[in-house]
């Protein structure tokens, strides 16, 4: 079964009201000419439109089909779905003000992510090697992964990574 075709810009602006200096979404009142629009009014009309997904963001159910609150978010302000990756500049997925919103590439994106929860040495691009018993540096950038060598001290590598991550242009959040 295909998957249902996304709303226009302006299907969506007769269902969602979006606050973009608060990245807030509410469900606009139907017309009630039948009963079950005058229902849908009471019991939606006027409240919060999107929901957590369970992995830190915020999707919004229309037309039996999730969007992305952040993509939503983007059509709404700007009046068409977008073509590329979305990411939000601070970090955290539940902010969908659009000064919080950019258009970018998955690599340009992974440089703005959080330090992984897997990461055990405290460090981005700093891990135990364990046949060599030293400390490794490395980053990953472009679908590439650079090795930047093997440390005996800890600080070593952290140096390593961290110089290596600037001159790529990694964002300040990605650093611990």
């Amino acid at each position: 079964m295909a998957k249902r075709p996304l709303p226009t810009p302006e299907e969506l602006r007769q269902l969602v009201r979006y606050e973009p200096e608060t990245g807030k979404f509410y469900w606009l009142p139907r017309e009630a000419d039948t009963q079950p629009k005058r229902t849908w009014n009471t019991r939606y009309a006027g409240k919060k439109a999107d929901r957590p997904n369970g992995h830190g963001y915020c999707r919004i159910g229309i037309f039996n089909r999730d969007s992305m609150a952040h993509r939503v978010a983007w059509c709404l302000f700007y009046g068409e779905w977008p073509e590329k990756m979305i990411d939000h500049i601070n970090g955290d997925p539940t902010d969908n003000r659009i000064d919080n919103l950019r258009l970018t590439t998955p690599s340009d994106n992974q440089k703005n992510a959080k330090r992984p929860k897997s990461n055990t040495s405290g460090h981005c691009g700093v891990g135990w090697h364990k046949q060599r018993r030293k400390w490794r540096a490395y980053v990953q950038t472009n679908g590439k992964h650079i090795s930047l060598g093997f440390y005996d001290e800890k600080s070593d590598a952290v140096t390593a990574a961290q110089a290596k991550r600037e001159e790529l242009g990694f964002s300040e959040r990605y650093k611990t």
